[in-house]
């Protein structure tokens, strides 16, 4: 991993760590770029009263925009199991509010990378800020 994907990967597992996920058991972490440079993490937080909860992506991006931030130049997520995971669909949304289509998107296990795509891989034409008058 280069250096700035480690530092990433490394807040979303920290994050993934205080996961809140009793009903699931699926914890997730991530991490997002903003255009300064600086890193976001979260994690899900699950309720009891579904669909309460929410997505770590989104406690990520809610942590980049507290801080005054309104650019994504890269998202990380971090799940366990064998299976990769994926950012959901509401979670590419709120994505692509932020990001551009080129947008790298990490999904790694505990181990590290399992794969790469692009915002426009995952989100296929997509409606963003720009698709409003």
């Amino acid at each position: 991993m280069t250096p700035e994907l480690q530092e990433m990967f490394d807040a979303a597992l920290a994050a993934h760590a205080n996961s809140h996920s009793p009903y699931s058991n699926y914890p997730v972490g991530a991490a997002v770029r903003a255009g300064s440079g600086k890193v976001y993490s979260g994690c899900n937080v699950e309720n009891a009263a579904y669909p309460q909860g929410w997505c770590a992506e989104a406690s990520a991006i809610a942590a980049m925009v507290s801080a005054g931030e309104r650019r994504i130049t890269a998202v990380l997520t971090l799940t366990n199991g064998p299976i990769m995971g994926t950012c959901c669909g509401g979670c590419r949304q709120k994505i692509r509010e932020f990001a551009e289509l080129d947008v790298p998107i990490h999904a790694c296990g505990p181990e590290g990378l399992r794969r790469s795509f692009t915002l426009e891989e995952l989100l296929p034409f997509s409606f963003g800020p720009e698709s409003l008058p």
